[in-house]
């Protein structure tokens, strides 16, 4: 039998460019989790403010999330192996400028870099995953197990991150990406089918207007606190932010080449798992956030126990995403995201409710770790969503776009979190409220979910793709 494609490969081939590709998103996904623990060293020990530190968090996102787009573009011109290397590269180099940071504006300023290599990389990991797996069923299977083994490795992040900081200091969470990093370039190099690029214009001005946005939301969203929300800076970046967000709509309806397809935009099913994504880490980073100031603040927790008490939490993702590699030939994928995310809604709630100081630790865990559980099935089932939506012909844009809208998500999460925790009067009162947000957020997905997933996958499976 002749191979489907370039990328078709042998079964072991196959899990071998599995774990490749797994490996440079594991590293951008582990450098959120890992810094969360550290947080409160990296604040000491660099004389940084609360809004210093969510820049830590945020600036990685911002540049992550915005220039993602920037990056599918860029893997469809220059071909995704290519734009892949290069991003690892400037992720490694950009962990060791975070490494030796004396201050913390020279953290946040490696922390900015390392969000323009997972830029880059991200989107053609997820599109060369795609490619060499033709069958839909297969893919489905493959993307469960690839989440699960993103998430194994991310949900040690608190764990190892507080091992690293207790034993090496806060820079070792960092250097850790080295080695890791380069047993990614250099498989990556071998294992990697070298993929074609294609004549295709990048909408530059589109992609520095969605850059304009984002960077003027998330600069008003974190120092508003601290400067005063009615202050002429912050008040300029919030018009700013929305005058940019204006243009760069204008600019996808008048240029010839548009970020997102038309037909993309067009697809409701596309539209709607791409919001889910965006509520999805929204909830979950910005709950993160907090949780790992909460217990190091509010409960005493050092860095380790801080990673200890967050293992179990986090843990349980890779659970959800190997119930969805086995449950996917069962029930649909909008199916399992409406249970997961309503189970979800219905915990964040109840935590809303019954956080205290009495409160024990292990009520805290479990009832955590469920949720999780839940955004561990829903994760591959909306990657499987949107990547049946946008078809081959799309792979590398809407990888990019889904993977865009999350990290908005996170960095949005995490920036309304610092707020909540700002305004509040103690940290069980913005441990309190952030779990209300948490449970708005994953209302509104479950709600979107039975709207636009759930109650047509009955005739989604027989529909033709918008691209084929």
């Amino acid at each position: 039998m002749k191979n489907s494609g370039p990328l078709q490969k042998s079964e072991s081939s196959g899990i071998s460019v599995l774990i490749v590709l797994a490996l440079g998103f594991l590293m951008a996904t582990l450098d959120v989790t890992v810094v969360n623990v550290a947080m409160a060293d990296m604040k000491n020990a660099l004389s940084m403010s609360l809004s210093g530190v969510t820049w830590v968090v945020d600036g990685y996102i911002l540049t992550f999330a915005s220039l993602l787009l920037a990056g599918g573009a860029l893997a469809d011109r220059f071909g995704s192996k290519a734009i892949y290397i290069l991003g690892l590269a400037i992720f490694v180099l950009a962990s060791c400028l975070c490494a030796v940071s004396i201050n913390g504006q020279m953290l946040i300023a490696g922390r900015l870099i390392q969000g323009i290599g997972a830029a880059l990389f991200m989107p053609s990991s997820l599109s060369l995953l795609a490619a060499s797996y033709p069958d839909e069923r297969v893919r489905a299977k493959m993307f469960g197990l690839w989440a699960a083994f993103v998430s194994a490795a991310s949900g040690l992040g608190p764990f190892i991150g507080g091992v690293l900081v207790q034993a090496a200091g806060w820079q070792s969470i960092f250097l850790i990406n080295v080695p890791l990093g380069a047993a990614a370039l250099i498989s990556a190099y071998r294992i990697l089918d070298r993929v074609p690029g294609k004549s295709r214009h990048v909408n530059i001005t589109g992609h520095l207007l969605g850059v304009a946005a984002l960077g003027f939301l998330s600069f008003a969203l974190i120092q508003g606190p601290s400067a005063g929300w009615r202050s002429p800076v912050i008040l300029g970046a919030f018009a700013a932010a929305l005058l940019a967000f204006v243009l760069f709509l204008l600019r996808e309806i008048s240029a010839k080449t548009s970020i997102l397809p038309v037909s993309l935009y067009k697809n409701g099913r596309f539209s709607a798992a791409q919001f889910v994504g965006f509520l999805l880490n929204f909830a979950l980073f910005g709950g993160m956030f907090m949780l790992s100031l909460f217990l190091q603040e509010a409960r005493g927790a050092s860095s380790f126990m801080a990673g200890v008490e967050l293992l179990p939490m986090m843990a349980v993702f890779v659970i959800g995403n190997l119930l969805f590699a086995r449950l996917a030939n069962r029930f649909e994928a909008g199916q399992l995201m409406f249970v997961s995310m309503t189970v979800s809604c219905i915990i964040a709630l109840l935590l809303f409710v019954l956080i205290s100081p009495d409160f024990p630790y292990w009520q805290l865990a479990v009832l955590m770790s469920v949720m999780n559980l839940g955004t561990g099935i829903t994760v591959p089932a909306m990657t499987t969503v949107i990547m049946q939506a946008a078809g081959q012909k799309h792979a590398n844009i809407a990888g990019a776009a889904l993977n865009g809208n999350r990290q908005i998500g996170a960095l949005v999460g995490v920036a309304v979190s610092g707020v909540i925790i700002h305004l509040s009067a103690t940290w069980y009162a913005g441990a309190g409220f952030t779990f209300l947000m948490m449970g708005a957020a994953y209302s509104l997905a479950a709600l979107l979910v039975w709207l636009f997933l759930a109650a047509h996958n009955g005739t989604a499976a027989s529909e033709k793709n918008v691209n084929h």
